[in-house]
């Protein structure tokens, strides 16, 4: 079965014409009552960080947000903007990630140099060590006629899958399993190592509303510091996390294996249904267009002081790498 174009339940059948890259494809495992989509980004990410030359670590932390930016982006029902954002004390201060739906990533990420070389002779250089602390948002802007949902949740050296948890617990109030994978693989016959990232989120979504919270008792009369007992996890939430929480980092990254295989591996005991798989690129929105309606928004003065040795304004564009020169004397009309 080709993920993009049938849908229906997985099977131990051969991968042949199932391999697929820079999808992310929704599934539901429906006896126990969850639902979730599994990203695969292989070019497009490949493409999104050599655009900048980042370290290792740096290419590994920005993979991970872009991986997250995926699963939650392609949920969206509408054609509007998602975007991660991270600004901490860590050696990584900023990372952003945008998505324009539906299949759009572009991703940057800033960074302290030397203090990612102290991070990397100490042996502290892990996504979330390089991360810090501060906080991460998330922001939904539906376009200039609708008001746009942001989320907040503190970054405490728990590093991305474990602050995005938290958000689905405390803002969304969902059980949610989230897992990232980033990795340089050398594919068979490839000349050298590219950048390849895996992501899987699973979520409890019940019909029955006996079924669609896990919360604490109401305390009633008990007094002030008493322990409250609590209703006990819902066992096919335990159950579905379980068996997702068996999936390996080499198993989201390898090129070899493909998604309707690895959703087959963990949840063929109850049965896993994909859907259409949607495709995802690497693109920015940044046009020679736009950036030169952005420098006729400076000051005469300002623009000259932007002009560099060569008697030219040069532009590079954060997300993409692209630099562009422009002619101070195109602007002497202004």
């Amino acid at each position: 079965m080709n993920a993009s174009q049938q849908s229906g339940p997985v099977s131990d059948a051969g991968d042949a014409g199932m391999l697929a890259d820079d999808v992310a494809i929704p599934f539901a495992v429906l006896p126990l009552e969850v639902r979730g989509r599994v990203v695969r980004l292989g070019a497009a990410l490949d493409v999104l960080l050599a655009n900048h030359g980042y370290p290792v670590p740096v290419a590994r932390a920005l993979g991970e947000a872009a991986t997250l930016t995926a699963l939650l982006g392609t949920s969206l029902k509408f054609e509007g903007r998602f975007q991660l954002q991270t600004r901490s004390d860590g050696v990584i201060d900023m990372l952003v990630v945008d998505f324009d739906a539906p299949d759009r990533l572009r991703a940057f990420a800033r960074f302290k140099a030397d203090k990612l070389d102290e991070a990397l002779a100490a042996g502290a250089a892990s996504p979330a060590q390089l991360l810090g602390k501060g906080h991460l948002a998330f922001t939904i802007d539906q376009g200039p006629e609708m008001s746009r949902y942001q989320g907040v949740v503190s970054l405490t050296g728990q590093g991305l899958e474990a602050a995005a948890h938290e958000y689905f617990l405390r803002s969304e109030q969902i059980p949610t399993l989230v897992r990232l994978a980033v990795a340089e693989v050398l594919a068979p016959g490839a000349p050298a190592p590219n950048w390849r990232a895996g992501g899987l989120i699973v979520q409890f979504l019940p019909d029955s509303p006996e079924r669609r919270r896990i919360a604490d008792l109401d305390p009633g009369d008990a007094p002030e510091g008493a322990q409250i007992a609590a209703f006990a996890e819902d066992d096919f939430w335990a159950e579905a996390r379980a068996l997702a929480g068996t999936v390996e980092d080499h198993e989201l990254v390898d090129p070899a294996l493909s998604t309707e295989r690895l959703l087959y591996r963990l949840f063929h005991e109850r049965g896993v249904t994909v859907y259409g798989a949607g495709p995802l690129r690497h693109a920015c929105r940044c046009s020679r267009e736009g950036i030169e309606l952005m420098l006729r928004g400076f000051s005469v003065q300002e623009r000259k002081d932007m002009v560099g040795d060569d008697g030219r304004i040069g532009v590079t564009c954060e997300f993409c790498g692209v630099p562009r020169d422009f002619d101070p004397a195109d602007f002497a009309a202004d």
